[in-house]
């Protein structure tokens, strides 16, 4: 499963320094996914099409991202991860330079369709990584890490793409995210670590996680907390304006400030994540929902709007890297491809959250919209009741791998991140007792699936 071995004896500056280096890159390729909403207006006068028409390539990536995700990380979930991301960034770097050059909307579909396949494998892999050079004590913190890359694009993408559109441009603008994406390229081949090489599995032995009912109904627990949070975000902005009377000129830095309290939950989600990944989910799912119910209802105050933002700003942000260790530790094997179908099942989530609004508020008006969606969080919470009582299989009991005497891995670790299999319970008869060494890592996995 989650199962980390890195020894104290690692170099734990240069991991933090690489760690750093992966949050940063997040940041650029997940910029590189948003930021264009902010060149849509501009693009399109240039290009002579519509804005409608320069929008369907926003969903071109979303989609992509959606439905190739998980097939991708699991084809290079055996490809060394050092020169992974070197090749993903140097994708980057192209397809940027590509969009730059672009005469037409179609050679500009192409140049954005292309990342948005490199996307989602950086995404699931740099997660599995962090964990990896952190080692099992810090691993929710290093994912959180990568993920404050991740949410720092989700809060600064649009608002950048609008001021470099002003300031240089649409083409100027993918220029910089071409240079961006080299210049991060250079960097991890300079000071990232080797790490060891993930065992080659086949697509049909990756993909059996998803026989596992407690696997897929972690995924689907991360569907419902997306479509929870994105039921009523996606509508913030109006919601902010219409009912709060928010001046439209300063919605904006309302919403940059919704962004930037958030990112305290980053860091809250990353440590307690590591403790009780299903009781972290309830407990900012509960926030969550209290923080989108109150909104409305305190608007005509600013300042206990603000509070009320505050709350669900916190719980917001912290459950993107709590959905992705949660989604992660519950897999047996492949935790790549389990990072990635949390990727895709955000990605699910966030569409139906918009669907689900957008039909709400026509029925029942915008100021419904927060009681709709913490309606959704309290389906969540009930979910991870269920979820705790699940059995998990035989395989995925064995959770916290313990470093095995003698063995290196690429980055000067006695023991590298393995799947289970590779040291488990396969290593002995099927008929024979549990070792002490087993239990150990049994009472582990108890510990990490607790609900308070």
């Amino acid at each position: 499963m989650f199962s980390l071995a890195v020894s104290g004896d690692a170099p734990a500056s240069r991991s933090g320094l690489s760690i750093a280096i992966l949050a940063v890159a997040a940041f650029v390729i997940v910029t590189t996914e948003y930021l264009i909403v902010g060149l849509l207006p501009g693009l399109a006068r240039d290009l002579g099409i519509s804005i409608s028409a320069a929008g369907q390539l926003v969903t071109l990536f979303a989609f992509t991202v959606m439905l190739f995700g998980p097939v991708l990380t699991a084809l290079l979930s055996h490809v060394e991860r050092k020169r992974l991301f070197v090749v993903i960034l140097l994708v980057f770097a192209a397809s940027n330079t590509l969009a730059a050059l672009a005469p037409n909307i179609w050679m500009l579909a192409v140049a954005r369709f292309i990342p948005a396949l490199a996307l989602p494998v950086f995404w699931g892999t740099a997660s599995e990584t962090a964990g990896q050079l952190a080692g099992p004590q810090r691993a929710g913190r290093a994912v959180s890490q990568v993920y404050l890359g991740i949410s720092a694009a989700l809060l600064f993408g649009i608002p950048l793409g609008t001021l470099a559109a002003d300031a240089i441009g649409w083409r100027g603008t993918f220029w910089m995210l071409a240079g961006l994406s080299l210049v991060m390229a250079v960097a991890l081949s300079v000071f990232m670590p080797t790490v060891a090489q993930p065992q080659r599995l086949r697509l049909s032995e990756q993909t059996r996680i998803l026989k596992d009912a407690r696997f897929v109904a972690d995924v689907l627990l991360s569907v419902v907390v997306f479509t929870a949070m994105f039921t009523a975000y996606t509508y913030l902005a109006d919601l902010l304006e219409r009912i709060a009377g928010v001046a439209p000129a300063h919605v904006g830095w309302w919403l940059m400030g919704f962004g930037a309290i958030g990112l305290v939950g980053n860091g809250l989600g990353g440590r307690l994540v590591d403790r009780n990944p299903l009781g972290a989910t309830a407990g900012f799912a509960l926030l969550l929902g209290l923080g989108m119910a109150v909104s409305v209802p305190l608007a005509g105050s600013p300042v206990l709007l603000a509070l009320a933002l505050v709350v669900w700003g916190i719980a917001y942000t912290a459950l993107f890297p709590i959905c992705q260790v949660r989604v992660m530790k519950s897999a047996s094997h492949a935790q790549a491809l389990a990072g990635t179908l949390n990727v895709s099942a955000a990605n699910a989530g966030t569409g139906l959250g918009a669907i689900i609004g957008g039909l709400v508020i026509p029925q029942w008006g915008l100021g419904s919209i927060g009681y709709m969606a913490a309606g959704i969080a309290a389906f969540a919470i009930l979910m991870v009741v269920w979820i705790a009582r699940l059995r998990p299989p035989r395989s995925a009991r064995h959770t916290v791998s313990m470093p095995v005497r003698g063995e290196t891995s690429g980055c000067g670790s006695r023991a590298a991140w393995r799947p289970d299999h590779a040291h488990g319970p396969a290593s002995r008869p099927p008929d024979a007792p549990a070792t002490a060494h087993e239990t150990r890592r049994t009472d582990a996995w108890a510990k990490s699936t607790r609900v308070p």
